[in-house]
């Protein structure tokens, strides 16, 4: 991939966007469930998804859902603790470290530990109560829309990732060529990442490409309208709220982030900016109201 191990540092970025979309598509099960479909129902309708939105792990999560014992689909045999081996803490330690917002992954690797306190999840669900069905709400359609929005913002953040730790340690990394590599023979593999072959041979950001913009913008609605369902009836869907959380975050011309800014002068003189003032002066103020 480059110099001085930027490819044990992609191969960890990989492994961080598998998180992800391994996240993402438990949640889709999990609201696919809400609307009363069984687990070879579920199948059915991720595989209609293929001629849209195609993956590996779409794939092999289709074959899951149909597997039986028996009578029994196996899925409901399962213990609900996910595992891992690192890969996800290491890149959540990696994007804080080089300051990069790639909040999807770690809200997936949280989504892990959570699962794994089998115990004290099973108390809280006596305090407070199971989630309630979905039924009328929420279309298919709806949450493969979704779905899509979220991965999208899933990909920008994992390149996004790349790119910066590429430019912080001087790798020059090429991101179509990474998402060609990406493209056949491992976990992440997928139509989209065949799409951005392209996409990144005219920009490392997704977020200024015209084709991604009209994409995230007509699919929009849909991530907002499952998402508000979702929270209404208490399903717990972190990947596909941080990803529309993200984008009005990022989105935003004006950020809340000059009341950050001033609570930080006020007990730390920290200074900030001002907006009038193109030189980039740093100002500090005595913020306590003097008494009369």
């Amino acid at each position: 991939m480059g110099t001085e191990g930027s490819g044990h540092f992609v191969k960890m970025v990989h492994n961080g966007i598998e998180y992800v979309e391994m996240q993402l598509l438990a949640e889709v099960y999990a609201l696919l469930t809400s609307k009363g479909h069984n687990p070879s129902e579920i199948a059915n309708i991720l595989e209609a998804w293929k001629s849209s939105t195609n993956s590996y792990l779409l794939g092999i999560t289709i074959d899951i859902l149909r597997k039986k014992e028996g009578e029994e689909w196996l899925i409901h045999k399962i213990m609900d603790k996910a595992g891992n081996k690192g890969t996800g803490n290491w890149t959540t330690i990696s994007t804080a470290e080089l300051g990069v917002p790639s909040t999807m992954i770690a809200s997936a690797l949280f989504a892990r530990y959570a699962s794994f306190y089998k115990k004290e999840r099973l108390t809280a669900s006596n305090n407070f109560g199971e989630n309630k069905m979905i039924e009328n709400e929420l279309s298919d359609d709806d949450i493969l829309k979704s779905y899509h929005f979220a991965r999208i913002i899933n990909h920008y953040q994992g390149f996004k990732l790349i790119s910066d730790a590429s430019n912080t340690y001087n790798w020059q990394l090429n991101l179509s060529e990474l998402a060609r590599v990406w493209t056949n023979g491992c976990i992440i593999k997928s139509d989209l990442m065949e799409d951005l072959v392209s996409v990144f041979k005219s920009t490392n950001n997704l977020l200024s490409d015209a084709g991604i913009v009209e994409s995230l913008n007509t699919l929009k609605p849909f991530i907002k309208k499952v998402v508000a369902q979702s929270v209404i009836n208490e399903y717990p869907v972190p990947c596909l709220i941080d990803s529309i959380s993200f984008l009005n975050n990022f989105s935003k011309a004006n950020s809340s982030a000059n009341i950050i800014q001033a609570q930080r002068d006020y007990f730390g003189a920290h200074t900030y900016q001002r907006i009038n003032d193109e030189s980039g002066k740093f100002y500090h103020t005595n913020w306590k109201q003097q008494s009369n």
